[in-house]
């Protein structure tokens, strides 16, 4: 009798956990999401945004870095995307997301899927799937994103303002903020390397060169030979001026941001940061060793990962007709 107990105790226990199991998964992320509703979702995003990329290869540095700041307020549920209200200061206009651009390539996107399948595919999701699309065109790798995202309705400027990982953090502030959202210390080494493409305003480095702890003086841990050519674009108080992150190769998804760290010559505070850090160095100095043998794999995993970051699924939030507004 006891065994018979015993039995049909654990077979319940089973049948609970597969239960459970089906229930998250149900209301969770998976690949293929639209095949049904809209099986052309994903090449509808790949052709329209090409029509973009292949006359400007810039956008897809500001497209990739829209989808990181998106899901690092809130989770990734599209919520840079919203406009201010005159009752609410958005994401969007805060001061770390003043420098985006693409949301004209976004808002594209969002008509051409709203034309084939209204209401269907989130605005979330076209964030993700574009910074795929986008990092593909320009010889980065390819990764599978799962879908089904929905989403958010609320959207606060000092949110972004506060929590977005800054050029100037330390090492010791770059963990805290990608501990905080699940992801871990090698994602922050791996997800600096979307710092390959891409520009900077010498507003974000005019301290580091200039006046780095308030005597006039140039911040140590940059490249001395390196500095002297930055001050030379970026000279004092000059607000307009952009510089490459990856210099020589800043249109180009590549390894080279690595070997342009590992020699101090990061752009950011928090790409010198990298190498303050023993995790995070002996990934940028492997990198660079091995011409960046396995940054494309890991690149793709870390970004699978951060998709995942505060999703809404199943009947949470909804889905946009327009991405910059709520229904």
């Amino acid at each position: 009798m006891a065994i018979q107990k015993l039995f049909v105790v654990c077979f319940l226990q089973l049948v609970f956990a597969f239960l459970l199991a089906g229930l998250t998964n149900a209301g969770g992320l998976q690949l293929g999401f639209y095949r049904r509703a809209c099986p052309d979702a994903e090449l509808i995003v790949h052709q329209t945004l090409y029509r973009y990329i292949s006359r400007d290869r810039t956008l897809a540095a500001p497209l990739l870095r829209m989808h990181f700041h998106d899901c690092f307020i809130r989770g990734c549920d599209g919520s840079v995307l919203l406009g201010s209200t005159k009752k609410n200061q958005a994401e969007k206009d805060a001061i770390p997301n003043q420098t985006l651009r693409g949301f004209n390539v976004i808002d594209a996107v969002k008509s051409a899927l709203e034309k084939k399948c209204p209401g269907v595919v989130s605005c979330s999701d076209i964030l993700a799937l574009v910074a795929r699309d986008a990092v593909l065109m320009i010889g980065g790798p390819h990764w599978d994103v799962p879908t089904g995202r929905r989403d958010g309705r609320v959207s606060i400027a000092n949110e972004a303002l506060f929590n977005l990982p800054s050029p100037f953090a330390n090492i010791t502030v770059l963990k805290q903020q990608f501990s905080a959202t699940g992801l871990s210390v090698k994602d922050l080494a791996v997800l600096s390397g979307g710092h390959t493409i891409g520009i900077g305003h010498c507003t974000l480095i005019s301290n580091r060169l200039y006046n780095f702890t308030g005597k006039g003086d140039t911040d140590p841990s940059l490249d001395p030979i390196y500095a002297a050519q930055l001050k030379k674009k970026c000279k004092p108080g000059n607000s307009n001026t952009v510089v490459e992150m990856d210099p020589g190769s800043f249109k180009s998804f590549d390894e080279d941001y690595y070997t342009i760290v590992a020699k101090r010559r990061g752009l950011f505070q928090s790409d010198s940061a990298l190498l303050d850090d023993a995790e995070t160095r002996d990934y940028v100095r492997f990198q660079s060793r091995t011409k960046g043998s396995t940054f494309a794999q890991d690149f793709a995993e870390s970004m699978v990962k951060m998709g995942y970051i505060g999703v809404l699924t199943g009947k949470q939030g909804e889905i946009r007709k327009r991405c910059d507004v709520v229904n």
